[in-house]
């Protein structure tokens, strides 16, 4: 077993010093079809952590998709963020050493992870007490079988990228370097998104400090250009590492929704480095974990070999692995729920990009004929639509269905009020009353269950502007 993690962490520090050379001499390339060395899971939303059952079973997934990490760092467990210094309760150790052995029999590294920037003491006698607490939690872990540790600062007010870095030191010293078998520590800075670590074209003082006094082997990991980005080019990867001036990994928060709860991430993951050696990938996911299966079967598509992926054509794959016979009715559902945005945040494919198309030729039509000819494609779309709504509403697996309910209901009540909208601008005068009330349904439930905005949901607000 000594053996097994000492092989692993010479690997790591290998691909650790490949990133770190390739950033010396130049721009880092390579052909991008070599798997990414660690790459996995991060449950590090906000919100209800998921339950032991949903966690062993995500570890079985991890395993059965070729990939090899999961980061265990739940925002709302409180002996991760709140509570750091306090030791978990037996119950919670218990459900701990068991994700532990599982992940070890499905070879898959288990990375605990600690949140300590709400309180933590950098300095001083405190600064003393933090740091024997921090080596007394991670040993507790270590007991369980936890060779593989992260501490992360982000979402903190305190930016003392000095003091975070030379506590990380003092832990990567006193701790991760006593023990042979232990990896390589992780970290996740207060300033963790590229736009956030410059202003004015200069790099922040935090970023200065945390990158130039951090030791060159604890992992640094980033979310990309913002929190929640549109993608991450193969450049913009590049100018983070001339930034930072050493190796980075990427936290991906997609398919991750906490901070937009009423929609669902059913898209693929996309728009990621393709020609970049990156030494590790971490796909954040929702509270949803069957959901998130949808998108993370498409990460480890794309994380096993970046340089061929194709977002597509993974997509159909994992509904088709996933779903079986109900995959022609996920697919149509899905295709609605893909693009997150909110006034900080855009990423995911577009919602109904082809009935989309249709709904543009509809407005556009320039006869009566056209008209109608536009308008019965429309209908059989929509209809073809509510059909596959009605056949998961039957024949989903419980755990499936309860998890996006809400929003099959939703995009129902929509397709019935754009039916019978287009029916009252088809001259059924006497269906405009019942519009009226499917609407104020459909506006009812807006706020709970968000799907197809751009697309099948606004077609309503457009009919709504010419029915009176």
């Amino acid at each position: 077993m000594v053996k097994s993690f000492l092989h692993g962490k010479m690997k790591w520090l290998l691909c650790l010093a490949v990133v770190t050379c390739g950033f010396c001499f130049g721009s880092i390339n390579a052909s991008g079809a070599e798997p990414i060395p660690l790459r996995g899971i991060v449950e590090g939303f906000y919100g209800t952590p998921w339950t032991q059952e949903k966690r062993l079973d995500m570890l079985k997934f991890c395993s059965d998709h070729n990939l090899n990490a999961y980061i265990y760092a739940p925002k709302d467990d409180p002996y991760h963020r709140a509570k750091w210094r306090e030791p978990y309760p037996q119950d919670k150790l218990a459900d701990l050493q068991e994700l532990v052995k599982t992940a070890k029999a499905n070879n898959v590294r288990f990375i605990f992870a600690i949140s300590p920037g709400l309180d933590i003491e950098l300095s001083g006698y405190r600064g003393v007490l933090d740091r024997v607490a921090m080596e007394k939690k991670l040993m507790a872990m270590y007991d369980l079988g936890v060779r593989d540790f992260a501490i992360f600062f982000d979402d903190i007010k305190n930016k003392d990228g000095r003091g975070q870095a030379e506590f990380l030191n003092w832990v990567n010293e006193h701790f991760i370097a006593k023990h042979a078998d232990v990896a390589p520590l992780i970290t996740v800075p207060t300033e963790y998104f590229r736009q956030d670590m410059e202003e004015n074209g200069s790099i922040k003082e935090y970023t200065r400090d945390f990158s130039q006094t951090l030791d060159k082997n604890i992992l640094v990991l980033y979310t990309g250009e913002k929190v929640v980005p549109d993608g991450l080019s193969d450049t913009d990867y590049q100018a983070a590492l001339s930034l930072y001036g050493r190796k980075l990994g990427v936290w991906w928060n997609y398919p991750v929704s906490d901070y937009l709860e009423a929609k669902l991430a059913l898209g693929s993951v996309e728009k990621l480095p393709q020609d970049s050696v990156i030494p590790a990938i971490f796909f954040n996911p929702m509270k949803h974990a069957e959901l998130s299966k949808i998108s993370l079967s498409t990460a480890a598509d794309y994380a096993q070999n970046p340089g061929n992926y194709d977002a597509v054509k993974s997509w159909h794959k994992a509904i088709k692995d996933l779903y079986g016979n109900l995959a022609p009715a996920m697919e149509n559902f899905a295709d609605h729920s893909q693009h997150m945005v909110v006034s900080w945040a855009v990423i995911g494919p577009e919602d109904g990009a082809a009935l989309r198309v249709l709904l543009n030729e509809y407005w556009q039509a320039d006869s009566p004929a056209d008209k109608q000819s536009k308008q019965e494609k429309v209908v059989q779309e929509l209809t073809k639509l509510d059909n596959s709504l009605a056949t998961l509403e039957r024949q989903l697996l419980p755990q499936q269905l309860a998890e996006c309910q809400p929003q099959l209901a939703q995009l129902r009540r929509i397709i019935k009020a754009d039916l019978t909208g287009l029916a009252v601008l088809a001259g059924d005068k006497a269906k405009a009353e019942s519009f009226k009330q499917e609407l104020a349904e459909v506006r009812a439930h807006d706020k709970t269950a968000l799907i197809s905005e751009t697309c099948a949901r606004a077609f309503l607000n457009e009919l709504a502007g010419h029915i009176k």
